[in-house]
């Protein structure tokens, strides 16, 4: 299939719609001023042919896009002992709640809501940097350099208070071990990491290939097991709790960030990144989120 005519029309179909609906993610102030009017979507498909429309090489902030990779490395390291501490289910409730999070005895849903990223992160400080290793596992995978943006970072450790919130109310229950100020920052400088659609299409790609490099087929990042797990959780969990309306609507495993970025994978095909910053209520990108609807009918492509 020739995926570049699909992208060129998703882009001519999207573009007067550009800047009418939904906001930027505006309570992280380094975020509040990025232009709305502003749409990309690239893919890789499973043999590395690449395809890519609108403002596919704009850098954005990835934000909870970064948990599908903090994931993969906390499986990685720690196996099936990382589910006792963090669930796999969806929220059925907003991604920051700290309702739930009382309510299950500071256990968080699923690795995905801010609460579960937050313990994720916990976990990876007893065996690495988590800060250099989120940098050095997106560069391999897209094939070049990728940082943070200290500026987002900064911003959301200034006004960050309900991660804050989560953190040391997880700490109450004794699931938090490492100092809390170390858990946070790591945790706010995944979610500041810049990268381009066409960067992340590259990067979620071994998602797509049973854990094998994108760049290096003969290198396994991720047991095929853990690649269908991770698949499965962001089918049911990727995109807060509209997980239900995206598996109806576009049936695909999908990670969203409220930078406006959403991953999508078709498993053994191709992986797909989609941006335009405005948001929706359930802070998924609503632009983002209507041209993966088209890519899937006009492609045909869906895990069902």
């Amino acid at each position: 299939m020739d995926f570049q005519p699909i992208l060129d029309d998703i882009v001519e179909a999207i573009r007067p719609e550009l800047g009418k609906e939904g906001r930027v993610a505006n309570y992280i102030p380094a975020l509040a001023n990025v232009p709305a009017a502003q749409f990309g979507i690239a893919l890789r498909t499973y043999v590395g042919r690449e395809a890519a429309a609108g403002d596919f090489a704009t850098p954005f902030s990835i934000q909870s896009i970064s948990k599908v990779f903090a994931l993969g490395m906390g499986m990685r390291l720690t196996g099936e002992s990382l589910w006792e501490h963090i669930g796999r289910e969806p929220s059925g409730s907003a991604f920051n709640s700290l309702v739930q999070l009382e309510n299950e005895q500071g256990v968080p849903r699923n690795p995905f809501i801010n609460a579960g990223a937050i313990a994720l992160v916990d976990r990876l400080l007893g065996h690495l940097d988590p800060k250099a290793e989120m940098l050095a596992l997106l560069s391999s995978l897209c094939n070049e350099p990728v940082f943070f943006d200290e500026v987002v970072a900064a911003s959301e450790a200034a006004t960050g208070f309900r991660n804050i919130a989560l953190a040391n109310f997880m700490k109450s229950f004794g699931r938090i071990e490492n100092d809390i100020d170390g858990v946070l920052d790591a945790y706010f400088h995944h979610c500041s990491v810049r990268m381009s659609c066409q960067q992340l299409a590259r990067a979620a790609a071994v998602l797509c290939a049973d854990g094998a490099h994108p760049f290096h087929a003969d290198q396994k990042v991720l047991t095929e097991r853990q690649t269908r797990r991770i698949n499965a959780l962001m089918l049911t969990c990727g995109t807060y709790d509209a997980a239900g309306e995206f598996a109806y609507r576009i049936g695909l495993p999908c990670k969203s960030g409220v930078g406006g970025g959403i991953i999508a994978v078709v498993p053994d095909t191709l992986s797909l990144c989609v941006w335009s910053p405005a948001l929706d209520h359930t802070g998924n990108s609503l632009l983002g989120m209507r041209a993966l609807e088209m890519f899937t009918s006009m492609t045909g492509l869906s895990v069902f």
